[in-house]
This record gives structure tokens, sequence and C-alpha cells, in this order.
């Protein structure tokens, strides 16, 4: 098995990976599948600014949706969504992917300061091969067998496991790279839920993910708010955070040290509690629970109220240490 390392190098800096980090998604775009909040510029830079409060470590910011139902934009108009919020994302110190498959899209992002490209049509195109070999751009190499806006759901798409069959994609893809310049320490693997893959081929496949991790690169789980997750829950994309933090936990477990969420506050939560009840000795025996938070505030209390609104992550008293 080879191991990853510990950090992941990028254009702009190394991401340490000694502990999960979490990729905050900003949708640039009228029309995602899942955020139901302000898609304008203005509002998209307003998400930048509160996924890093929460606790995000990467921005991941995209102009087009993947939804099906829609036809593609044009680059210059992914372009016009995206750089504005990618120059305040790199503004406010982030750490910036771009999500897009478009060669041209990525060099506009890449010039504004992102420092990884996100491509969910595999890494199949020369062209961004050699755009982020040129750049030191970190890549996300995300499993599919389809084009990116189209869908397909074949049973029999898999004959010998969708694990085996992603092995041995990730394995070319990577050979591809690393023939451009491109090494291990600058590429993450997303198993791609939903891409190509029916519900139960997208739980077999997070099942595989040691044996993706044993290709020696950091793997990032992109499961928030997926399709599986609502199939298997029967919620709508706003409701999936239950099982999203289901899906998460169990890729931890497997592997897993990148987290790509729309739900960065949530996340934070999570691994605050996950990764305490995983190491006992970590919580001071201290630690007490603040009265203010400790009982929800009586009905009709006002917001100035003691008890009342959610505590950021500045005032949360802390589990470690």
């Amino acid at each position: 098995m080879i191991e990853a390392g510990p950090t992941l190098r990028t254009a702009g800096d190394t991401v340490d990976l000694s502990e999960p980090v979490i990729v905050g998604v900003v949708n640039a775009t009228p029309d995602s599948f899942s955020d139901r909040g302000d898609r304008s510029t203005t509002g998209s830079i307003r998400q930048v600014s509160r996924h890093l409060e929460d606790g995000a470590s990467i921005i991941e910011i995209g102009g087009e949706s993947n939804v099906t139902n829609r036809p593609a934009v044009s680059a210059s108009t992914e372009i016009d969504r995206i750089l504005p919020v990618v120059e305040a994302a790199v503004e406010a110190g982030a750490t910036v992917s771009i999500d897009t498959y478009k060669p041209e899209v990525a060099a506009a992002a890449l010039d504004a300061g992102a420092a990884m490209v996100n491509d969910i049509s595999g890494s199949d195109s020369s062209g961004m091969i050699e755009l982020c070999a040129d750049r030191g751009a970190a890549v996300v190499v995300m499993h599919t067998e389809v084009a990116p806006k189209s869908q397909i759901w074949d049973e029999r798409l898999y004959p010998d496991g969708v694990t085996a069959r992603q092995v041995s994609f990730f394995e070319a893809r990577l050979a591809a790279l690393a023939a451009a310049g491109v090494e291990r320490d600058c590429v993450v693997i997303d198993p791609g839920p939903d891409f190509a893959k029916t519900p139960r081929q997208t739980v077999d496949s997070l099942a595989g993910l040691p044996r993706l991790a044993a290709l020696g690169c950091p793997v990032m789980l992109a499961v928030s708010r997926k399709d599986f997750v609502g199939a298997i829950t029967g919620r709508r994309p706003g409701d999936r955070s239950g099982g999203t933090f289901g899906a998460i936990a169990a890729g931890l477990e497997l592997g897993a040290r990148l987290l790509r969420v729309h739900d960065v506050a949530g996340t934070s939560d999570f691994l605050r509690v996950w990764q305490a009840v995983n190491d006992p000795e970590a919580v001071s025996p201290q630690l007490r629970i603040s009265e203010e938070i400790r009982r929800e505030p009586p009905a009709g209390s006002g917001p100035g109220e003691t008890g009342a609104g959610r505590s950021g992550p500045s005032d949360r008293g802390s589990a470690i240490g």
C-alpha cells in the first residue's frame, strides 16, 4: 500500500492533511440542484466568508451546475460568474479550488489566484492536464463514465465491480498526469458519488475507499446532499445533512481526508465530536458546558436573550486540548 503524504501541494500553498480538511462549496450559479440561498455574486461572496468563519480550509467555487435538465453555459458566462468570487476568496486568504471542466475557465481562475482544479469530466482533457502542469495547480480527479451534465444508471455497467473499474481508471489518469509533470502530491482522487452510478453502485464505491487510498493520493469525499443520500433517506437536498454526516463518518473511517460539503458549520461540529470520541484523552477533564447553551431559551425569548441563537466557532467551548 502506498501511503498518501501528509500534505497536498497546490499552486498557491501546501494544505496540511494530518487532520480531515473541509472543502466549502460555493455555487455561483442560479441553477444549483442543492442550494436555495442567494446565488448572486454578492451572496456567493458572503457565503465564502461564512464558510471560512465556520471552519473551511479550502473554498471550491463553481459557475455551472451539473444538473442534467439545463444546457451547458459558455466559458465566458462561467468566467463572469466565478471570477469576482474567486478574487474575493483569494483576498480573504482562502485556498481556492475551481470546479470546472473547461480549460479556459480554469485558466481564468488560476490567473485570479485559484490553486486547485476540480474537473468533473474525469481529467481526460489534455488541455486541462497541460494547464495544471504548467501552473503547478493541484488536480482533483473524479471518477465518471459520462460527460458532464449527463447521467446513466446501469446496473450492468461495472461487471467486475465498481471499485475495480475505479482503480484502473485512476491508475490511467495518474499515469497521464505524471507524464505531463503532475506528481501525486498534487493529485486528489474523488470516487464520484452519483456520477454514472446507481445508489447501490455509489455505496459500493464508498466501501472500496481503502483500495483507492492505496493509490497514494488523498481521497476527497464529495457526498454532500447527493442523490444516493436522498434515495436512501427519502429527503430533498436541503434536508440531507443527517444522511450526509452518516456517509462522512463512514468515509473517514475508510480513508477519506478532504470533505467537500455545503454545510460547513454542521460538518465542523460533526468533526469536533467525531475527533473527541475517537481520542477521549484529548478532551479536557475540566470541560463543562456553558449555561448559555445548555438549554433552549423559553418560548418568546428574543434574539438578545441569554441562550438564544447559535454560538459561532469562536465562542464554543473547546473539547480538544
